[in-house]
């Protein structure tokens, strides 16, 4: 099901539109020379449809660089005149709103630390009531979709027609692969509830490092989505925030290059033809997975009556593992990964459990 939003949806017109859409320039502007330099090399590349920098830097601790501040903002404004290309800065309050406006910042992004937070989304929404520019919405800190749909929500009850998404991935704990693990299934969802908005991958912050960006630039791609915003320095190693995941300009263009970008579908009859096949397969196939899991579940249910009559727990912990280490055996022989298969049983087990409580529980 859809989700809706108001009376007045957001569309993603103008600067927002393009796809893709490639968003690039240092995680920090740290002085005027290092940002128009990194600017002007990102645009000789022809490659970067927007320019991006930190302005004011949401910190973990006091005492780490937080932003050169609005001092930066002339800085950008005057690598927009030199290389004619839009640019947008993060923005967290009110008077960075009122800031970014006054030096013709062309688009705005909420940050994650600010969009896990109501309160600041309001206040950001009440500054923009009445003024038009676009404004993305990264996804909040934590996995919470109902908290990265409420941004949304608020932003276009003010009339902020012009809307689109960020993707920069999730804290968890004692993540270690990525910085920000990008828990694709979520931003899946919000493309599936808000068709009608753009929705980029970041990178940079789901990496937290050089390495991957390619590999999850591409799968964004895969994914289809519409667009990357890229962090990128003349001098990566000596940048002054985020310094492990920023690349130099030319290798933006390198690995830009490198990416192979597909398309949504294809008039080609042939091959429509054959996707209906095969789609048809894997709803044929859905049926009969969701009919057993409903006679799964029935016999759930009849191993909780059978519990109840016999005063014996819900749980057992023996025959849960025994489960489990059937399942990882079996789903390796098909083919399946170990992660698939736990997060699989974990679903399944919770629904019996649940099922069984309510047999054990009916008076």
């Amino acid at each position: 099901m859809s989700q809706s939003l108001t009376s007045e949806q957001p569309v993603a017109t103008s600067l927002l539109k393009k796809k893709p859409l490639i968003i690039s320039g240092p995680c920090s502007a740290e002085t005027e020379e290092q940002l128009i330099a990194t600017c002007t090399q990102l645009a000789a590349t022809g490659k970067v449809d927007m320019l991006r920098a930190g302005i004011w830097k949401p910190r973990t601790k006091p005492g780490m660089f937080e932003g050169i501040g609005t001092k930066g903002l002339p800085w950008l404004q005057k690598a927009k005149q030199l290389t004619g290309l839009p640019t947008t800065v993060e923005v967290a309050t009110p008077k960075h709103v009122e800031d970014a406006l006054a030096f013709d910042v062309d688009v705005l992004w909420i940050g994650a630390r600010t969009t896990v937070n109501p309160f600041s989304v309001q206040a950001l929404a009440d500054a923009l009531r009445g003024v038009d520019i676009p404004v993305l919405i990264k996804n909040p800190v934590h996995p919470d979709l109902e908290l990265w749909l409420g941004a949304v929500e608020r932003l276009a009850k003010v009339g902020v027609k012009d809307l689109g998404l960020i993707h920069r991935g999730f804290a968890s704990y004692g993540n270690t692969e990525f910085r920000n693990a990008p828990m694709w299934h979520l931003p899946i969802e919000m493309k599936r509830r808000l068709p009608e908005l753009p929705i980029i991958c970041d990178p940079s912050h789901i990496c937290g490092n050089r390495t991957g960006l390619a590999a999850v630039a591409q799968k964004s791609i895969d994914l289809d989505f519409d667009g990357l915003m890229l962090e990128s320095h003349i001098d990566p190693d000596n940048a002054w925030s985020d310094a492990k995941q920023q690349v130099t300009p030319q290798r933006l263009a390198e690995l830009l290059d490198g990416l192979i970008w597909r398309h949504e579908t294809t008039d080609q009859q042939e091959f429509l033809n054959k996707l209906a096949q095969m789609r048809e397969q894997i709803n044929q196939l859905d049926d009969e997975i969701l009919h057993l899991l409903g006679r799964r579940m029935q016999v759930a249910e009849n191993i909780g009556t059978y519990k109840k009559e016999n005063n014996i727990t819900i749980l057992q912990a023996s025959r849960w593992n025994e489960i489990l280490e059937r399942g990882i055996q079996k789903g390796h022989k098909l083919g399946l990964t170990e992660d698939f298969i736990m997060k699989y049983f974990d679903a399944v087990h919770l629904e019996s459990i649940n099922r069984q409580n309510r047999v054990m529980n009916q008076k």
